[in-house]
């Protein structure tokens, strides 16, 4: 007798007010034999209606809807179960500032739709729409903020701090990406004016999104948060935003550091990259670094934490309770090189210890 239960697929309901992007979404998620759609919404009134009845394991939200919008359902289905949620929204500059107010507020991530609301070409991006939903179904959704854990089940690295760093850090560098902008809205503002060492920062996004989440953050911030531009130099009282599309490498000049933006090839997929922004600092500065990795689907910035960590950077990770997704911070954590493992709402103080 055969006793392999067979896996149950993940119950997606998509709510689109186009009959054609409905058609569109649908037949891309059901053409995943993992998939199964249980419930379409042509409006947000029908929405929590299809929600209720069927309580699906993922919702794909169009954000631009006449009548009740996107965000107002989004509001909805948080205030009555928390269920992963990703956004549907176009490239448009209000469609990036709109998204990320979604994923304030608890949506899971989102997808760009190529060429605006009625998009032909969602073959495009197929594969991330699918990526996207199977990663969400195994995503921690709490809604909007981070809710303190007992601390018995906050994980940590068993370690006390390594060493001593051999040099004072210059520098601190982080990764993120699923569930990403929800989590630096919480650690950026939270860090102090006077936090000693510039932050360079990749978080995964398309053009446009980036530019939205660097002013979203500067609005909160006590440091100046702002895009990367080629030649900026890097300082103390910055936090400087890979701009979506690019990979942002290091140089230095004289005694000062400057950003440089690249478009060669995604890595793991991903443009920016993580990996090669921290592999140009190990080899600009070497290991007076402190690294942060937050939530995030994936693997990208393990490598490059290693590379700095050989050199004697100091790692920090946030924990499985807090993030969205483990899958970037999981991969420090197996890996080994993470110093400490924090949840969201120590990280920066853990950061302020550190770069003392």
């Amino acid at each position: 007798m055969n006793n392999i239960k067979k896996q149950e697929k993940i119950r997606v309901v998509v709510v689109e007010d186009s009959a054609f992007m409905r058609r569109i979404l649908s037949d891309i998620l059901m053409a995943d034999p993992e998939i199964e759609i249980v419930g379409k919404a042509r409006n947000g009134n029908e929405a929590m209606d299809v929600v209720r009845s069927v309580s699906p394991d993922v919702v794909t939200l169009d954000i631009e809807m006449p009548g009740k919008s996107g965000i107002e359902v989004l509001q909805e289905i948080m205030d009555y179960k928390p269920i992963p949620v990703v956004m549907v929204s176009s490239l448009v500059k209000d469609g990036a500032n709109i998204t990320l107010q979604a994923l304030d507020i608890g949506a899971v991530d989102f997808v760009t739709k190529p060429s605006g609301n009625i998009s032909l070409d969602m073959g495009k991006v197929a594969g991330e729409l699918v990526a996207k939903v199977k990663a969400a179904s195994k995503a921690i959704v709490r809604g909007k903020g981070i809710k303190r854990v007992s601390p018995a089940r906050v994980e940590t690295v068993v370690q006390p701090l390594r060493r001593e760093m051999r040099q004072k850090p210059e520098l601190l560098v982080v990764a993120s990406s699923t569930g990403g902008p929800m989590a630096l809205q919480q650690v950026i503002p939270a860090l102090a004016g006077n936090f000693p060492l510039p932050v360079l920062l990749v978080q995964h996004m398309p053009p446009g999104f980036t530019t939205s989440l660097a002013n979203r953050l500067n609005e909160r911030s006590k440091l100046h948060v702002t895009e990367a531009c080629d030649e900026m130099p890097v300082r103390k009282g910055m936090v400087i935003i890979a701009p979506g599309g690019y990979h942002l490498v290091v140089e230095k000049r004289g005694m000062e550091l400057v950003c440089r933006l690249n478009e060669a090839p995604p890595v793991r997929s991903v443009r920016p990259s993580a990996d090669v922004l921290f592999k140009s600092v190990s080899e600009v500065i070497g290991g007076n670094v402190i690294t942060l990795i937050l939530t995030g689907m994936g693997k990208d910035g393990c490598d490059g934490a290693k590379l700095l960590r050989d050199k004697g950077a100091y790692v920090i990770a946030e924990s499985r309770e807090t993030s969205v997704i483990f899958g970037m911070p999981g991969a420090v954590v197996e890996a080994g090189i993470a110093d400490e493992v924090l949840p969201l709402y120590s990280i920066a103080e853990g950061l302020a210890r550190a770069a003392k």
